[in-house]
């Protein structure tokens, strides 16, 4: 269900499974740090994380795998480092990853979407974490994203009631970053913006992004002013006001 198209500098990462509404097994956790280990060692400059399914993001994770973990304590190890593993291997990604949501977003699939830079939350986008309806909890690096997202009172909120928050109200508190009335089409956009800017640059950005307190930073600043693309792009952008 986890397929991946490179497109140039474009990298499509779509979840693709409609007769269970893109609900993710552990082997789809497996397949998602498979591909980003993939996307990482490639040329790649941007990733979006889409669904071949109209109207359905994702269900989150495979519930008729659920009752497996009920009589084997290891299954239930098992299930939770695959999942951290998807979800960290999307994280730790060196380039921007959009998420381009429109449909329904729910359980273990926001946790995904938490782990990409950017979220379009399109028309139909509809978003709930809902741990609690089933009686269990939320991992803690994924409590800890959804707090630092959208603050600890929203947190709180959508992870003690599970109710669904639609693209506005997911816009109004944080949980997506852009409304628009096309997700797909916006994210295809942006990911054409930030391919056109210098990748070295935009890499570097995500790296202060994610630990601003990382040595080295200072230094990896002062030295692109000496980088061949920066004379370039200067003596092109001086060019043009010319």
């Amino acid at each position: 269900m986890i397929r991946v198209q490179f497109d140039e500098a474009t990298v499509l990462l779509t979840l693709d499974r409609a007769g269970a509404r893109n609900a993710l097994p552990i082997a789809a956790w497996d397949a998602i740090a498979e591909a980003a280990a993939a996307v990482a060692a490639s040329d790649a400059r941007v990733l979006i994380l889409q669904s071949a399914m109209p109207g359905m993001f994702s269900a989150g994770a495979d519930l008729t795998e659920f009752a497996a973990l009920v009589a084997d304590p290891a299954m239930r190890t098992r299930f939770r480092t695959a999942m951290a593993g998807g979800i960290e291997a999307l994280a730790a990604l060196p380039i921007p990853v959009i998420a381009a949501v429109d449909g329904g977003c729910f359980g273990a699939a926001v946790a995904l979407t938490l782990a990409c830079d950017i979220v379009v939350a399109g028309d139909a986008a509809v978003f709930a974490t809902t741990p609690a309806k089933l009686g269990i909890g939320y991992p803690a690096r994924d409590v800890a994203r959804l707090r630092t997202r959208v603050g600890a009172g929203q947190a709180a909120r959508m992870l003690f009631t599970g109710d669904r928050i639609d693209a506005d109200e997911a816009a109004r508190i944080g949980l997506a970053h852009l409304r628009v009335a096309d997700a797909g089409v916006e994210a295809r956009a942006m990911a054409q913006q930030i391919a056109a800017n210098d990748a070295g640059a935009v890499r570097m950005l995500k790296a202060v992004l994610r630990d601003s307190d990382a040595p080295g930073h200072d230094q990896a600043f002062e030295d692109a002013f000496g980088s061949p693309a920066f004379a370039q792009r200067l003596d092109a952008f001086l060019a043009g006001k010319r």
